[in-house]
């Protein structure tokens, strides 16, 4: 096997489909196919199930899709290192956000750095903190924002600032201007599901205090989250940066959890044993000047 057929194995995986990916990458369909094909006959197994809509990944091309993340990662790190040396930032950074600062951030994050770094290229995922700490470890990404990570030998961590947790209702249910912890079981919950880090915050405060979490309803993505709760159909507890990018604020009481106050931290997290690029430190301190408290509060 060689790069350029991993590479096309990738994209076709990405568009599951080989007219798709064709098109993406500028070569023929046919090409693509026996570029795929002698990657199948290599490993004795076949890679994509064929549909009329499309292909889909068996278990084993999920697994190559894994190694190939890292494997391409890994030569586009080895090209940003020797041009390092050279003291430029050029070749390509991935970035991991979690949703809630993807829809805030990506746009300015990525005009600064179109200014800044002309010559370097950058890919920012979206993921939840649990994942994003994974990508890490395993190389896929280069850097990430996460809350409230979990300590790891394998990860440097630098905490970025906190944000308060508050319950978020629909406006005309307006609750005080805090609410105690205790009170929370009063409220019927939408939540994002397990593991995701407003969630696994909320549970082990309420557990500490004896207080008994009312889920109505699991929903993964924080906006829509937000939609049910201006519909009146339950609350949320979220930090206040998920809030801010929301475009109905008026539909919304926000109120601070008191008695405790409950605080996450956003944190920047870069893989430990990876040296630092000119590309990776520039793009670091363009986080952190966004990300900043003193440039949060204005």
């Amino acid at each position: 096997m060689n790069l350029n057929q991993l590479e096309n194995f990738v994209r076709v995986a990405e568009h599951g489909s080989f007219s798709k990916a064709a098109l993406v990458l500028g070569i023929a369909q046919p090409a693509l196919s026996r570029q795929v094909r002698a990657l199948e006959v290599e490993l004795r197994e076949p890679l994509f199930l064929r549909h009329g809509r499309g292909v889909q990944l068996t278990e084993i091309g999920r697994r190559l899709l894994e190694h190939c993340h890292g494997i391409l990662h890994l030569v586009s790190q080895v090209k940003v290192d020797l041009a390092a040396q050279r003291d430029e930032p050029v070749g390509q950074i991935a970035i991991a956000l979690p949703p809630t600062l993807a829809r805030h951030h990506t746009l300015p994050l990525i005009q600064a750095f179109r200014k800044d770094m002309p010559q370097a290229r950058m890919a920012i995922i979206e993921g939840f903190s649990t994942h994003i700490t994974e990508w890490l470890t395993s190389g896929r990404v280069d850097l990430g924002l996460v809350y409230n990570p979990e300590p790891s030998p394998a990860l440097e961590i630098r905490p970025l600032r906190e944000e308060k947790i508050c319950l978020v209702s629909p406006a005309h249910e307006s609750p005080a201007r805090t609410v105690p912890l205790r009170d929370l079981s009063k409220y019927p919950l939408v939540m994002p599901a397990r593991g995701n880090s407003f969630r696994k915050l909320m549970e082990s405060a309420a557990a500490m205090r004896g207080v008994k979490l009312n889920v109505e309803w699991e929903v993964s993505s924080v906006p829509v989250i937000l939609d049910l709760v201006s519909a009146g159909l339950g609350h949320a507890a979220l930090a206040e940066d998920a809030i801010r990018p929301f475009q109905r604020l008026k539909r919304l009481s926000v109120a601070p959890f008191v008695q405790p106050e409950i605080k996450i931290t956003l944190c920047l997290v870069t893989p430990a044993q990876r040296r630092a690029t000119t590309l990776r430190q520039r793009t670091e301190a363009l986080i952190v000047q966004m990300i900043s408290p003193a440039r949060h509060a204005g």
